[in-house]
């Protein structure tokens, strides 16, 4: 009787889950235009509140708003809105708790009545607000705007960064208006006539340096470098403050951490004129917060990043990657290291064989006002925490600071993207992902379960069906292990014969991973069996498996993805007839090379993709002057650059391919990507399409414009579903004839 209870109570459940998966509807493309996302969480000095900036979709649909939100660390309620602005960011607890303070960037001004002097967008400032209750009010007004805030320790200062320089404070002056006196007779005078031209700024920009232009920042304005100032604290909105610039000079500064007793300020340098030469290396100066001259406490011969200050103020802890002997990929580690002239960095994670400060990727990081991580001490100094990522999951661990033991602090399948701990180091607030949640707050106690205080996304969640991967590894030709996930439809039915699509992440040195991912999961939606998988050159799987593609890139990571291919056919649930291959930026290069080194696929998607390393090389916003990812430029080696180059291969491809292209991406610039390799197929007459997305970076899958990002999903699975579904799209009927434009979504 007892067991025939159990069966009946399975039964029972089961049937549950059906009724349950009967009543939701499946994901679209459009489902993101109703998505939040979360950023930047702060938790308040004594762990009870957590602040963070809430994202979601303008009204537009063209754009992203920020506000500020808080909520309870006990859970027990629904967050509430703080801020009322619609670009709000960073927020920052007093040192007692008793304000915020955050950066608001105000409305950008219409085009015809321009948007703040010589056409620059309105500058964000910063802006208090009481958290006793009252309204926010704006306490900084500086020409270029200022951001970065940091308190004091003793709540009476806040340093901030800003790139205001004296020539825009003269000119603001300047033009400052003059209050006339009644008995004023040189006022009532007639005036000059004005100079139009004494005003005007030249847009015309004289280059010099290797590096000029960043991918998403556009042009480095060198004249204004970003500096250190400070602000007294204002008390209320009639307190009129007055910021004070400390440093100055034509290096930029940031970094700013406070010393313990609020007398000085560290901050970090890099003071040569063109790094592109150097390996990396920052110099650690310190100033007082009264002003002076500054004084360079030491060199660190890395990158660093994610940088604390120890509680007795007399180590810095940071994440970063050796650089001697250049690699292709460096695994980041966890180092400690004396506040002193002649102090060496110390490597607490020389053993542990995993990404210290990294990650997995997504297409649903925080698309705006995501802020950043600092690694955490503990309370007595003999512990460093910070995000490991493992194998496609990342989560939190402590390191022991003398011996570098590491002790899990969170574990499971998902991805801490981002986290704040109380001063002690005791409660910690973390963002979390998995694949069927974009991303919400959890409180993380000491030997406890993380505790989830938001639902950021439930009442749209709780009308999908989504559907966790299956994660498999298989042997790839050589005998090493991959690992990869299988993302199927809804309503999966392994008796039936699906469509696969190939989706291979970028980097090189990146890794998929247990996080959210809205087009596999769309994808799916649409009836596509979804492969994802970490080749070789993956990141979250050591130093070795990492670097292994140094030279070798593409390669053998092309193997491993064939591999992948197979072990899915081997399950007997794909048409093999129906394989298609997409991806983007190294995923993009790969697709390229996949198609001209086999016509398994019937389909290709490549984005944002590389078609000629060696024009890559001479128009990318980095420099490779290092001999990391090629041992010589390509006017010293062009033969290594001709055979690991797709446009080599292009004769060889037969396969229907469709590029998708940022107007604005200057990581992999179209020039030596997609418009190579549709000019050259259009004169093979083999199928091709490109899709151009006006002013959108290499990141547009992850923040461009919403209204863009999901119409470059509606291209990519409208491609396949021409080519491996039989679904005909009328605008992609000439693909092999002259070029088409494709009708704007309305």
């Amino acid at each position: 009787m007892k067991r025939a209870l159990q069966l009946l109570a399975v039964v029972l459940a089961v049937a549950a889950a059906f009724a349950g998966a009967a009543d939701k509807r499946s994901i679209t493309e459009k489902d993101i235009f109703q998505f939040n996302w979360i950023g930047d969480p702060q938790i308040s000095p004594d762990g009870t509140r957590v602040a963070f900036v809430k994202v979601s979709v303008n009204e537009k649909k063209d754009g992203y708003d920020t506000s500020i939100w808080s909520v309870s660390t006990r859970g027990d309620e629904p967050p509430r809105r703080l801020t009322d602005g619609k670009r709000d960011a960073s927020p920052r607890w007093s040192p007692d708790g008793k304000w915020l303070v955050f950066v608001r960037a105000p409305e950008p001004a219409a085009p015809a009545a321009g948007a703040g002097a010589g056409g620059r967008p309105p500058a964000p400032q910063l802006y208090m607000l009481p958290m006793s209750g009252g309204e926010s009010w704006k306490f900084t007004e500086l020409p270029r705007g200022a951001g970065n805030p940091a308190w004091s320790p003793d709540g009476k200062l806040i340093a901030f960064s800003s790139d205001t320089s004296p020539e825009d404070l003269a000119k603001l002056r300047k033009n400052a208006p003059a209050a006339a006196k009644p008995d004023d007779k040189a006022a009532a005078a007639p005036s000059k006539p004005a100079d139009p031209d004494a005003d005007r700024e030249s847009d015309v920009r004289v280059i010099s340096r290797s590096v000029y232009r960043q991918n998403g920042g556009g042009y480095i304005d060198f004249k204004h470098p970003g500096h250190i100032w400070v602000v007294n604290t204002p008390q209320s909105s009639e307190d009129a403050v007055t910021p004070k610039q400390l440093t100055r000079g034509k290096y930029s500064e940031d970094g700013a951490i406070w010393s313990k007793d609020s007398s000085r300020i560290y901050f970090f340098t890099s003071r040569v004129d063109d790094p592109a030469y150097e390996l990396p290396h920052v110099d650690v100066y310190s100033i007082a917060a009264t002003g002076g001259e500054p004084e360079k406490v030491m060199t660190i011969n890395m990158a660093p990043r994610a940088v604390a200050l120890s509680p007795d103020g007399k180590r810095l802890a940071f994440c970063a990657s050796v650089n001697e002997p250049v690699h292709s990929y460096t695994q980041p580690d966890l180092w400690v290291m004396d506040l002193t002239a002649d102090a060496k960095p110390k490597n607490l994670t020389a053993g542990y064989d995993f990404d210290v400060c990294s990650g997995v990727g997504g297409d649903q990081g925080t698309p705006r006002g995501s802020g950043g991580s600092r690694v955490v001490w503990t309370a007595d100094g003999k512990g460093v925490i910070a995000v490991a990522a493992e194998q496609g999951k990342a989560n939190l661990v402590q390191f022991d600071a003398a011996f570098g033991k590491p002790t899990e602090i969170t574990r499971g399948n998902h991805a801490v993207e981002n986290y704040r701990a109380t001063e002690d180091g005791s409660r910690f607030v973390a963002l979390i992902s998995t694949p069927t949640n974009i991303g919400d707050l959890f409180v993380v106690e000491r030997g406890g379960q993380p505790r989830q205080i938001t639902h950021i996304n439930d009442k749209l969640f709780s009308q999908l069906n989504l559907t966790e991967p299956e994660e498999i590894w298989y042997t790839s030709f050589d005998g090493k292990k991959v690992h990869a996930w299988i993302q199927k439809p809804p309503d999966f039915d392994p008796a039936k014969k699906y469509p696969l699509i190939l989706n291979i992440h970028g980097g090189p040195h990146a890794a998929y991973g247990w996080i959210f991912d809205h087009e596999f999961q769309w994808m799916a939606a649409k009836g596509y069996v979804v492969l994802y998988p970490n080749p070789r050159g993956s990141t979250s799987y050591g130093q070795d498996f990492g670097n292994v593609i140094q030279y070798h890139y593409p390669g053998d990571d092309f193997k491993d993805l064939m591999a992948g291919v197979d072990e899915v056919l081997k399950r007997g649930y794909i048409d093999p007839k129906k394989l298609g291959v997409t991806g983007g930026s190294g995923g993009g290069l790969l697709t390229n090379w996949v198609i001209g080194h086999t016509d398994r696929f019937a389909a290709a998607v490549a984005q944002r993709d590389i078609a000629s390393w060696s024009d890559w090389w001479y128009s990318a916003d980095f420099t490779l002057y290092q001999p990391s990812w090629f041992k010589a430029p390509p006017f010293e080696d062009p033969q290594d650059y001709v055979n690991r180059s797709p446009i080599t291969y292009i004769k060889s491809v037969k396969t229907p391919l469709m590029l998708v292209l940022g107007e604005a991406d200057y990581r992999t610039p179209p020039g030596a990507g997609g418009e190579e390799m549709f000019r050259a197929l259009k004169f093979l007459k083999r199928p091709v399409i490109m899709v151009r997305f006006p002013n959108e970076s290499h990141e547009l899958s992850r923040s461009g414009q919403p209204w863009h990002r999901v119409e470059r999903l509606q291209h990519i699975v409208g491609w396949f579903d021409e080519y491996l579904q039989g679904i005909h799209k009328a605008e992609y009927s000439d693909a092999t004839g002259h070029e088409i434009t494709v009708k704007t979504q309305e």
